[in-house]
């Protein structure tokens, strides 16, 4: 094998022109951590330089590696494998007129990162993942019962004041350190490295009861390809005799307090058959129909995520854009409706009184938290693959604009719907406007079967929340796997059985919600898998990084990436406005928790209990590591409590203890002696 100095002096007659680039990138660039090689956009090229030097060495790496030793000569480059100095003397190449400055860069891994093929297939994932199922369901009824166009104005306040901060934060935190939500917090704050594992409890929760509500929207689109929809009529198999079916020429005396809608009792009594469980201490058997489209949605997210980013950008080309076609079919569509406009005004009418309501003004809070999804984790695996120079504040501003305007958008599509419904049944909209599944698998479907063409609406509605839901999967799933790919190397080369194991296990444990008595898990986990813990996440990642971090450090590695320093206005929010923000919300959430109920059912407080041991679950694990790592660190023989919370001096002295080199001119253009040359393959 040939040593440093023969490589370096090759000859460049050896050289095909076909690899002379390549030969003389990879002599300059000897270690993967330098700017050039990590700005390569291209994922093949990296690969063919890797192996290009392989070449030049003519020998396995494996025994380059055995050469290696740790070395802490230079104190601008963190300790690396170093190849031994050969046994002629010679000096170490420079390059004339330059040195090396150490900037502030993440720690990289030892192989190249994979990086998103376009731009635009980062920008869909993001706003596939936080652009979901409560965008349709839950924001307009948010907004019209505290205070329909009034309540706009505490929404964008708290985006403008919370959302976007915390989105802005955790697309740099991931673009920064190249890395997912877990290995992140060995290198910003390692006491808080529990928080990686609490988003990974968060994450797994959610799948458990996410996944069954899309099998919901699957059956309802296989159920409509039909000559008729089987939930706009009545004397079906699953009817009772109290049903009714809502139509411009129905019998309005005919309707009771007692009476069900058609589509109500199709939802009910045939698609969950709730009927037959008598909650969470009788779930009845599990519903084969629902199963089966459960799996189906497991094997697309399956082979969505099984080659990374790779496969998930390609799916959010149609998963992220199917849903905004639709939703402007349904727009005009719902907006030419007789009685729509009786129902955007309902949406729209402002009650400034309202806004002196302090409720008001946390649901706002609350709304713009779960909507852009902070804390999840997604934000931080999904910029990690974007270059380091990837203008990631554009993007937060870009995304989270959109997804605003999506749930507003949507406000309408919903609100147009609800006044044709009104006007058709002659009763009020506050009658008819639900929150939650039955806004979504019960009335909009009553509307839809009273239109022309019911059958072709039908599909188009459930295939765009079958996407919705899709992508928000792509997007908490590919957190969890980011995180441990990055932390164990072996899960990242064998990705394709680590994803089928997840996926197994994920179908396995989402078995109880396909009872008969699912809703009442589903019920359980939505609201305690994340309401509670995801708060708390934030508020713990807000400290982390602005007090035991540090601002100032966070505000640099933006600088160094953007060139520009995060404004005051940032750094305000940042420091002071979001962490207070969370945790006012944290608190009062808690202490407005009113128990558990669906429709008339109460759960039980043994229920409750077991749904705030789930919220424990998670929140457990931060703390559960810092006793764990504060033991081990006072029984070490030279205890570093500083290097706990990232204020150790020689981090501090190294920002981080990760940097790269930049070649720079000296002022008296003689080049400076070079430390040995670490080489990483």
């Amino acid at each position: 094998m040939r040593s440093l100095a023969e490589i370096q002096h090759f000859p460049s007659e050896t050289k095909t022109p076909t690899t002379r680039k390549t030969y003389d990138m990879m002599t300059d660039v000897k270690n993967y951590e330098d700017p050039r090689f990590l700005n390569l956009d291209n994922f093949n090229e990296k690969k063919r330089i890797e192996a290009e030097y392989k070449r030049v060495n003519e020998g396995p790496i494996a025994e380059v590696n055995n050469a290696f030793e740790d070395t802490n000569d230079c104190p601008h480059i963190r300790p690396a494998r170093m190849i031994p100095e050969p046994s002629a003397p010679f000096e170490a190449p420079t390059m004339p007129n330059d040195t090396c400055r150490a900037i502030s860069v993440p720690d990289s891994d030892n192989y190249p990162r994979e990086t998103w093929g376009k731009k635009a297939e980062f920008l869909l994932s993001v706003i596939g993942f936080a652009v979901d199922l409560g965008n349709v369901w839950r924001f307009p009824y948010i907004c019209y019962r505290n205070g329909g166009g009034a309540f706009l104005l505490p929404y964008f306040i708290m985006l403008f004041f919370l959302g976007l901060p915390l989105f802005y934060m955790e697309l740099s935190l991931g673009q920064f350190h190249q890395c997912g939500h877990m290995k992140i917090w060995k290198k910003i704050c390692p006491i808080f490295y529990g928080v990686g594992y609490s988003i990974c409890v968060i994450l797994l929760l959610v799948s458990f009861y996410y996944n069954t509500i899309i099998s919901w929207a699957l059956f309802y689109l296989l159920a409509s390809f039909n000559t008729h929809l089987p939930w706009s009529t009545c004397g079906n198999r699953w009817n009772t005799n109290s049903c009714i079916v809502l139509a411009p020429d129905m019998d309005h005396s005919l309707y009771t307090n007692m009476s069900k809608t058609s589509a109500t009792e199709f939802f009910e009594r045939y698609v969950l058959e709730i009927h037959k469980s008598n909650g969470l201490s009788d779930l009845g058997p599990i519903k084969s129909p629902i199963v089966g489209c459960l799996i189906a949605i497991m094997i697309i997210v399956y082979f969505s995520l099984w080659k990374g980013i790779k496969s998930s950008g390609k799916a959010v080309w149609v998963t992220a854009t199917l849903p905004y076609v639709v939703l402007f079919i349904l727009l005009v569509r719902g907006c030419t409706l007789p009685g729509a406009g009786g129902g955007i005004f309902f949406y729209l009418k402002p009650q400034w009184n309202r806004l002196l309501e302090f409720k008001v003004w946390v649901d706002a809070a609350v709304q713009i938290c779960f909507s852009l999804g902070p804390g999840f984790g997604s934000l931080i695996a999904l910029s990690s693959y974007n270059p380091r120079k990837n203008n990631c504040y554009r993007d937060s501003l870009v995304t989270s604009i959109i997804n605003c305007f999506t749930s507003f958008i949507a406000g309408f599509v919903v609100f147009s719907v609800l006044g044709y419904m009104s006007h058709v049944t002659k009763r009020s909209i506050q009658e008819i406007a639900v929150a939650g599944p039955g806004l979504v698998f019960v009335v909009y479907p009553e509307a839809v079967a009273s239109l022309p063409g019911s059958v072709f609406w039908a599909i188009i509605f459930f295939l765009m929340l079958i996407t919705l839901g899709l992508d928000s999967t792509f997007g908490g799933l590919e957190a969890f796997l980011t995180g441990f790919t990055d932390e164990y190397q072996i899960l990242r080369r064998h990705r394709e059985f680590f994803v089928a194991g997840l996926i197994v296990f994920v179908f396995c444990m989402s078995l109880p919600t396909t009872t008969y008595g699912g809703q009442y898990v589903i019920t359980l986990l939505d609201e305690h898998a994340a309401s509670y813990s995801l708060l708390f996440v934030c508020f713990v990642e807000l400290v982390a990084v602005h007090y035991c971090y540090g601002l100032t450090r966070f505000s640099k590695d933006v600088e160094s990436m953007l060139g520009f320093q995060p404004n005051i206005y940032w750094k305000v929010c940042w420091a002071i406005l979001c962490p207070v923000f969370v945790l006012v919300i944290f608190i009062l959430s808690l202490y407005g928790y009113g128990g558990l109920k669906l429709g008339d059912y109460v759960f039980p407080k043994w229920v409750e209990n077991i749904g705030w041991f789930v919220s424990f679950t998670s929140i457990s694990c931060v703390p559960a590591y810092m006793v764990y790592i504060s033991i081990v660190t006072a029984c070490s023989s030279r205890p570093n409590w500083m290097a706990l919370i990232g204020r150790d001096s020689t981090a501090l002295k190294s920002d981080q203890n990760v940097v790269h080199m930049e070649l720079k001119e000296t002022r008296n253009g003689q080049p400076p002696l070079q430390p040995p040359i670490p080489i990483e393959l």
